[in-house]
Order: structure tokens, then sequence, then C-alpha cells
């Protein structure tokens, strides 16, 4: 039982009154004047006490929190509290007992409802770190009657929660690639485009002729053209580094849990377009190697595995990594290692490693940069810690153009993006690649 702020002024004002009175009267004696400022603290005290006895258990609220599913890295996850009250109005503080790490909420939460009325009240968690957490019981305080007291009591509502990688983000882009697949829009736009046959349709304006049916026009009386569609059943391997370069934080996510989501995205893009994915994660050596498979399902699989997965601080072996998957992987693949590089000599092993894939395989290499990089760079203020940091900066940057000019001249694929902003521009290349028959 908790005094209310409406107890401690009532109390203020009765000393008020007894110090005027002190101060005013000549004939009343000051031990009176205490006595009876005391008797009437002493009934204030009784009232806060009757009135946290009021709050019994049949008049106190339900409250629960709703189940809480799994959690997206980096985004604002809701979480809600649901309050069922009875007969008489509640005036509630609530207390949920969410893990530390996934942010600083202001606590309690405030709800008045109503008599036989059902509200809720809800936070928002932004998580930045995968791996599972412990929620704790919710305490609950309600205001008496009088306003004197808050009577307390706790509701077990312990329950572990996931952090897994960009869900919502997934779920997006699943809905954005199945836009995309249907539609005659998206059926005129496929003409000519890819190897493998799809459907006939009439021809219309703008059509290529070479791709009429001659022998299905003879047969229809009407020209009819052939729908192509990309390849389907090729394969796609992404390669994830952990290294040390990936440990970074970036928007308030490491490198690599930014890469994680990009290879998410990437999978699920590949796996809608009917291709087989295989996922490499490495460091010093290979250490989690998924094999190429197709179907909804691995996605699954995929986002399963890679949930553990934290970077460390050792060095990268990309020969390695590239070597192990030109082993394995016979037929003809889309490579996509996604890492960082710093400079030209830093970069020497990865440009080995990917050049020696371009025999048999497509090499395409994805570095996750610092916007805050760019933002110093093109950033002009007087002094000189920020001219000093303005030239380092563009050195930086510098230093990964001539990187990438020589990737793209060993024909290389090359995608430098923000690592909070990878993932689109990564899905649009693929689709491009798939479009343009590169592998």
């Amino acid at each position: 039982m908790t005094p209310t702020s409406r107890l401690y002024g009532l109390m203020a004002m009765g000393g008020a009154v007894a110090a005027l009175l002190q101060g005013v009267s000549q004939t009343t004696s000051p031990a009176i004047i205490l006595l009876g400022m005391l008797a009437f603290d002493g009934l204030l005290l009784g009232l806060m006490l009757l009135d946290g006895v009021l709050v019994n258990q049949a008049k106190r609220p339900t409250v629960k929190r709703e189940p809480l599913h799994r959690f997206s890295i980096g985004r604002d996850n809701k979480v809600t509290i649901t309050i069922d009250t009875k007969a008489t109005p509640a005036q509630l503080q609530i207390y949920d007992r969410y893990p530390n790490p996934l942010g600083d909420i202001a606590m309690p939460l405030r709800a008045n409802c109503g008599a036989k009325s059902r509200s809720q009240v809800s936070y928002t968690v932004h998580p930045q770190q995968r791996g599972e957490f412990q929620w704790g019981d919710l305490e609950v305080r309600q205001r008496g009657p009088l306003g004197l007291a808050w009577r307390g009591w706790r509701i077990p509502q312990s329950q572990s929660v996931a952090v897994y990688p960009d869900l919502v983000g997934l779920e997006a882009l699943s809905v954005q690639l199945a836009i995309q697949s249907t539609g005659t829009v998206r059926q005129r736009k496929r003409i000519g485009i890819g190897t493998e046959f799809a459907e006939l349709r009439e021809y219309g304006i703008g059509d290529d002729p070479r791709l009429i049916d001659w022998k299905a026009t003879a047969r229809r009386s009407t020209p009819l053209v052939r729908v192509l569609e990309p390849e389907r059943e090729q394969t796609l391997i992404v390669l994830l580094d952990r290294g040390r370069l990936m440990t970074a934080r970036v928007k308030g996510l490491s490198r690599f849990d930014w890469g994680i989501n990009a290879t998410l995205s990437l999978a699920l893009a590949g796996l809608h377009r009917g291709d087989r994915v295989g996922v490499g994660v490495f460091d010093r050596q290979m250490q989690t190697w998924v094999p190429p498979t197709g179907g909804q399902q691995h996605l699954q699989h995929l986002i399963r595995t890679l949930t553990p997965l934290q970077p460390v601080l050792l060095e990268s072996d990309y020969l390695g990594a590239v070597t192990q998957v030109a082993t394995q992987q016979n037929r003809r693949a889309l490579v996509v290692v996604i890492t960082d590089i710093v400079d030209q000599t830093a970069s020497a092993e990865l440009l080995t490693a990917l050049t020696r894939l371009k025999a048999r395989h497509l090499p395409f290499c994805v570095t996750l940069r610092d916007p805050q990089v760019d933002h110093q760079a093109h950033q002009f203020e007087p002094g000189v810690a920020e001219t000093y940091g303005r030239a380092v900066a563009l050195d930086l940057l510098n230093q990964r153009q001539v990187a990438f000019a020589q990737l793209k001249q060993s024909g290389v694929l090359v995608l430098d993006a923000p690592a909070n902003k990878i993932s689109a521009p990564l899905v649009d290349d693929y689709l491009r690649v798939k479009a343009r028959n590169r592998l």
C-alpha cells in the first residue's frame, strides 16, 4: 500500500494551517495545536488504510499482457496490455518488467478505466540485438476510491520471447514480390525477357515481331507471341562475413545484423523466383553452411539457422570460404559475398577470391557502407578537428572507390550501399541479373 500525492497534499495543508494558527493565535497553546495536527494526520492515515482495504480482490480489474510473438530486430515492436474492469471504475499504474537490453521505456503505464469496460495500454520496444529475452511479471497498482492510497499486487506473466532478424521487412518484401509477379502489366514486362517459355498471348503494339509464334498464329489465325520468363531452378549462394569488420555498429545495429537482414531478403527473392538458395557464414573458416535448396520452407530453415549467430573479432578468410564453395558447387551459380572493405590493400584477398570464382560462377561483391562516413565527408564545418575528420572520411571513400574499380575491371558485380538500406538495392540487382540472363 502506497500513499498518493493527494494524501501528502492534505498532510502538508494540515501542517500549514497549524503553523498559521500558531502565528496568529495568542491564546491557543502550541501543544494543543500540535495535538490537533497529529490527530488530523492520524485521521488521514486511517482513511488511507481504509482506502487501501476498499481495493479488495472483488473490485480489482483483470489485467493481462497479450501473448508476445517473434520480435524483429531494429523495428518498433508493440506490447499491449488489456484491462477488463468490473462494477467500479479503476485508475491504474502498471509496471511491465521488460528486458533491459530492449530499450528504455518509461514506467509506469497509466490507465483510467470506466466501469465494466475493456481498455488497452501499450508501449514499444526497439531491440538492437538478437536472442532470447525474458519478460517478467506485471505489477499493478490501483488507486482507492478516496484517492489516498495505491493498492498493489503482482500478476504472473513471465514469458520468454525471441528476437529474430527483420521479419517485418521480409513480410513486406514478400507482398511486393507477389504483386510484381501477377497481373497483365507484369506479363507485358516479361515479353522477351528470359529463356523459359511461360505462355502465349495475342500480339500487341510494341511487341517484338521476332517473338511471334508462327505455328500458333497459323492455327488461331491471329498473331500470337511467346511470353518468356527468367530460367528457374538456378543456384544462388550467399556468403556472409561475420569477421571483425562486421562487428562495427551502424544505425544502432551491427553490420552483421544488417548483413543477415540482406541475406534473408535475397534468399526470399531467390526462392520466390524458383531458384535454389544456399547460405554460408564464415570468419577464419566456414562456420555455418546451408546447401542450396528450393521451396518456401527453406526460408524458415534459414531464419532458424542464422538467428543465433553473432559476429566475432577475427580476420575473415575470403579465399578459404570461396574455395570451399568452388569445390562443392559444380553448377554455375550467382555467388554473393556480403562484407565490407576498408581500402585497396585490405581488399586484395577479397579481389583474389572473387576473381577465382569468375571462371565458373558469377561473383557479386556487396559491401555495407557506414552512412556516418558519407555525412562526415560532405559536412563543411569550421575547426581543425572537423576539417581533419572530413579529410579522413574523404580518403576512406576514395580508397573504397579504387577497390571497387578493381573489382569491376575483374568482371565482379559490385554493390556498395549504406548498411541500413542494403536489402532493397540488393534484391533489385538480383532481379536484374535474372532478367538479363546473366546466369
